[in-house]
């Protein structure tokens, strides 16, 4: 009898797969999920309704049901006795596993959840009336972090922007230091710096202001020379090197903007990630100045030659690097417009 029951069911007039509806789902790599719910209208029970279904649809997260943050009712435009219900919000930070519940469910269902850019065949979940499906385990790039590993995992990707990949950052933050090996001179033009880099790292990062790479690249190059060849040419600390810093700062900012847009961030936790890739260059930048402090500044910077063998030969190592990367990423920015 129960087999005879099942070809009944299965040999519908529509030809429709079996069970009253079918739920399927792509979770999606920006945390976002879009699940759909196909109601076969011809086997809806009269005691049941789509609204019905709609309003008592959840997604379970690791055993715990949540709500959709938009959900529609999409009726079938042809003749076919279909109807769609779409269920859309994000993926909470930190889950393992998603299942489907729906008491207003009153015939069995099927679900079929995927995760985007996951390979494995998706396979169908026969779920029974006012049962909870069982759990699709989600790809790991589909599920958002939870904050506290997005700020561990952005202020790292700022740390080794400056060490070990940001050399010339890393060379810049030296000239600052060479003019004056006192800590406290050194960490007020490192504020002003970074004073100036968190503002337009996150006017340019807002898309407020915006400076091509083609053109800021080059300007942070012929900062780092700035800075050193004034060390050269002058033996103390003037009150405008912060107000010059700072300027230059502004442009470091713009470049620092370039690698978050590679990285990306993530638009559930914007500002802790922009925070904290920027708490990440100031402490790449502090370890810089620490090292040179150990290394140069407190064994050396007593010496009767320090300015003649260290401070000016140091310098103009600098001057000439960056004079360098000024030349190569200035051609870089005009080669393409003298091909055309």
């Amino acid at each position: 009898m129960q087999i005879a029951a099942l070809i009944l069911i299965a040999t519908p007039a529509a030809g429709h797969e079996l069970g009253l509806a079918q739920v399927e789902g792509t979770f999606r790599k920006d945390g976002t999920y879009v699940v759909e719910i196909v109601i076969d209208l011809a086997h809806l029970p009269r005691q049941s309704s789509v609204a019905a279904i709609a309003e008592s649809a959840r997604l379970v997260f690791d055993g715990v049901p949540a709500r959709a943050a938009r959900t529609e009712i999409i009726r079938n435009a042809d003749a076919r006795p279909l109807a769609r219900v779409r269920l859309t919000g994000r993926t909470p930070a930190g889950v393992s596993a998603v299942a489907f519940a729906d008491p207003a469910l009153t015939s069995y269902f099927v679900v079929k959840f995927k995760s985007e850019g996951q390979q494995a065949p998706v396979i169908a979940r026969w779920t029974d009336p006012g049962v909870t499906s069982s759990e699709h385990r989600l790809a790991r790039a589909v599920v958002p972090l939870r904050r506290w590993r997005i700020v561990a995992l952005y202020l790292a990707l700022g740390f080794t922007h400056i060490l070990p990949r940001g050399l010339d950052h890393v060379l810049f933050v030296l000239g600052i230091f060479l003019l004056s090996v006192k800590m406290k001179p050194v960490l007020w033009q490192v504020s002003a710096f970074t004073v100036a880099h968190t503002i337009t790292l996150a006017l340019t990062i807002y898309g407020i202001v915006s400076l091509p790479s083609t053109v800021v690249e080059p300007l942070i190059a012929l900062s780092i020379v700035y800075v050193a060849i004034e060390n050269v040419f002058t033996a103390k600390l003037h009150a405008w090197r912060p107000v010059v810093v700072f300027c230059f700062g502004l442009l470091h900012g713009m470049g620092f903007a370039g690698v978050l847009s590679e990285i990306g961030l993530p638009r559930s936790e914007f500002v802790p990630a922009l925070l904290s890739f920027n708490a990440g260059v100031e402490c790449g930048q502090l370890a810089v100045i620490l090292a040179a402090f150990l290394v140069i500044g407190l064994p050396l910077r007593n010496k009767p030659w320090y300015r003649r063998r260290i401070v000016i030969p140091g310098s103009l190592a600098i001057a000439t690097v960056g004079l360098y990367w000024a030349i190569e990423r200035g051609g870089q920015a005009i080669l393409p417009v003298l091909q055309r």
